[in-house]
């Protein structure tokens, strides 16, 4: 007789697998995506808005001209042609950055990710604003890393609570959102920025100041990048992405930081995918001659909408909520009044086809459940009225 056993039991998941749920905006947009549909959850750029003409010219010349380059594999470290195009738009805004200066990554989001293998141990403390970005606390906690919110208030992070925490919890980073931050939309004035500079130079602190938003400013002056005050030159990372300028798809984006810690995340990146592709990253070093015009015309249309959504909210948030203005970028953050659970009024918010991103999971800890987040850029005006008209319905219901 033949006796057969059953099959061991596979090993785990590994821990940080265990205990780092998914990304809760993926998970509402994948149930949100009928076409009846307003969605005010998303961050996506409005797709109508895309230069299909003109990346695609850039991409047939590349093809046309350099195809057996542009097909084939790449260094780590990225095109030449596309370091020198970023790094001359980089100088152009007061940042003096030469091309060995920067790494391609592919989307700025792998750009985090490959901080966090340079510079991360598990159990290191890094800080963060709070709200935060949240797929910035998914590559932390993957990371395994204590990740601690720094008070803040309509101007970022609060100088004296960041060099409390510094001095308390002796941090390795401060991850860092300063210009129309996701999910605010809050800028951080420049005072602020040399106070965070002067902190991190006294105490010894890595800052990671990610600027996906940067270029889509709408009114009011642009603020200095962090990057560039007294004190913080040997120990700011800076981030860019061309994903809401010019294309998500594309996935490109790139990384400034001092050399010794950019030759560690050129290896980490070796580990993870060797290279951004060549094809991407030579079509976009052409199309960078025209992105300023295309620019400007994105910045007309999403101002508008910004307008449009401001002056529906009065009639569309219950009496007691209180938003800013964002001076740009793609979001805006209010706060209903205190007995309202943003997560808990999703639900009904979705049944009266219309959705946004509930504060709660934006807190690296003790969330506001009052809060939510909208994206303002993707539908038109008209569209943004029908779907106040339908949020103020769901509150009200």
């Amino acid at each position: 007789m033949t006796v057969t056993s059953s099959p061991a039991a596979l090993p785990p998941l590994a821990a940080r697998a265990r205990t780092v749920g998914g990304s809760p905006v993926r998970e509402i947009l994948a149930v949100t995506a009928r076409p009846e549909m307003i969605n005010f959850a998303g961050g996506l750029p409005a797709p109508e808005l895309f230069d299909r003409e003109g990346i695609a010219a850039a991409f047939r010349t590349v093809l046309e001209e350099a195809s057996e380059r542009a097909l084939q594999y790449s260094t780590t470290e990225g095109e030449p042609a596309l370091r020198q195009g970023v790094a001359a738009r980089i100088h152009a805004q007061g940042l003096p950055t030469d091309a060995d200066d920067l790494l391609i990554t592919t989307g700025s989001q792998q750009a985090l990710s490959l901080l966090a293998s340079a510079l991360i141990d598990p159990g290191d403390t890094v800080l963060v604003e709070s709200p935060c970005y949240l797929a910035a606390l998914q590559v932390f906690g993957l990371a395994g890393a204590r990740v601690l919110p720094v008070p803040c208030d309509a101007d970022g992070v609060d100088p004296a609570a960041l060099q409390e925490l510094i001095r308390a919890e002796r941090p390795k980073l401060l991850y860092l959102v300063p210009t129309f931050q996701n999910p605010t939309g809050r800028t951080m004035p420049a005072a602020r920025r040399a106070a965070v500079a002067t902190a991190a130079a006294r105490h010894g602190l890595w800052i990671v100041e990610d600027d996906p938003y940067g270029e889509l400013r709408y009114d009011g002056e642009r603020v200095p990048w962090i990057a560039s005050f007294p004190g913080a030159e040997d120990r700011t990372v800076l981030l860019g992405s061309f994903s809401k300028v010019m294309a998500p798809g594309l996935r490109l984006g790139w990384l400034r930081a001092p050399a010794a810690l950019r030759r560690a995340c050129a290896v980490a990146k070796q580990a993870a995918d060797l290279h951004t592709p060549t094809v991407n990253q030579l079509a976009a070093a052409r199309y960078l001659d025209v992105l300023d015009g295309h620019v400007a015309k994105v910045r007309t249309v999403y101002g508008e909408r910004r307008d449009a959504m401001l002056a529906g909210l009065p009639d569309a948030l219950p009496a007691g909520s209180a938003w800013d203005r964002p001076e740009g970028g793609m979001f805006l953050w209010a706060r209903l009044p205190e007995s309202y659970d943003t997560t808990a009024l999703l639900r009904r918010a979705v049944d009266h086809d219309v959705a946004y991103v509930p504060g709660e999971p934006f807190y690296a800890a003790d969330p506001d459940r009052s809060t939510l987040r909208l994206c303002f850029v993707t539908q038109t005006p008209q569209e943004i009225a029908e779907g106040l008209r339908r949020l103020a319905k769901s509150l009200n219901g």
